[in-house]
């Protein structure tokens, strides 16, 4: 199904824009040139933003080979450079803050149950409390709700069936119907961040994976947050957003897998310009994306 994402055109229009304390703005079209003008003059073209990979990285799994293509496709889109780097997950335990904090943005990766889920849960709850731009993508969708429940909602038991089959709450849960090599339509929420960057209430993405939020325990994000922001046509959660942060947003699909039909994502396109946006320091809003799902 193809699709356009409208978002802002440096022809002219207004963007969707978003300011650091999460509040959607309209800004014009300039306001990308301006901050991709003051990220060169401020003597950053030779310095690549960088993005630290939460996941135990396997040549063998497609995620794995694509995110690093769909990064680089965002940042030609947005005229900067990005360089990526995997961040193992055995190697974030105790305190990874200082490891961290050398990075613009993180993106917690697919392919769990992860070496180490501590790691991997310490390493989304930097970015949430540090607001450093945060993409997750299954795995990364399913311990990014998972790391909410704990040191949000204060739930020490919320746990993954996947890793933990015993847990006294399971709030990831084996899917129905396995999602492997599958496509499906998502129905966004009409206000959402997500909705404003695809520019459309319906997409079409391609899943791998078999695990999902328990349905029994959605209803404990309710006035958080942590704000549903897409859903299946059955009505299943794939996609969350988080309120009050620069740009934290998890999908339960892969959207890098665009990169190997030479697609730049316009959810990681924004990822990328929620990147950009803090290192030079204006708000900015990407240039028009367009591509086709199916």
């Amino acid at each position: 199904m193809p699709w356009i994402a409208r978002q802002a055109s440096l022809a002219g229009g207004l963007g969707a824009c978003y300011a650091p304390n999460g509040e959607r703005e309209g800004r014009s079209p300039l306001a990308f040139k301006k901050c991709s003008e003051d990220y060169v003059k401020g003597g950053n073209r030779m310095h690549p933003l960088s993005i630290g990979l939460i996941g135990d990285y396997s040549p063998s799994v497609p995620a794995h080979v694509a995110i690093p293509q769909a990064l680089d496709l965002a940042a030609r889109a947005l005229g900067c450079t990005v360089s990526a780097e995997w961040l193992p997950t055995e190697q974030l335990t105790g305190d990874p803050s200082e490891r961290l904090a050398a990075f613009d943005g993180l993106w917690c990766v697919p392919a769990s149950p992860y070496a180490s889920m501590d790691g991997a849960l310490r390493g989304i709850r930097f970015a949430r409390e540090q607001g450093r731009p945060f993409l997750g993508t299954c795995g990364g969708f399913q311990h990014a709700l998972i790391e909410y429940a704990r040191n949000v909602l204060g739930l020490i038991d919320a746990d993954h069936a996947e890793s933990n089959p015993d847990t006294s709450l399971p709030l990831m849960v084996a899917l129905e119907c396995a999602l492997i090599e599958a496509t499906g339509t998502i129905v966004l929420q009409a206000g959402s961040r997500v909705a404003a960057l695809y520019g459309q209430r319906e997409v079409v993405e391609a899943y791998h994976c078999r695990f999902g939020l328990n349905p029994h325990y959605e209803a404990l994000l309710t006035d958080t947050d942590l704000r549903i922001s897409g859903r299946d046509t059955g009505g299943e959660v794939r996609i969350v957003e988080l309120e009050q942060h620069p740009f934290y947003v998890a999908t339960l699909f892969q959207p890098e897998r665009s990169a190997f039909k030479g697609h730049a994502h316009p959810l990681i396109t924004a990822y990328v310009a929620a990147v950009l946006e803090q290192r030079a320091g204006t708000p900015a809003s990407a240039g028009v994306v367009a591509w086709n799902a199916g």
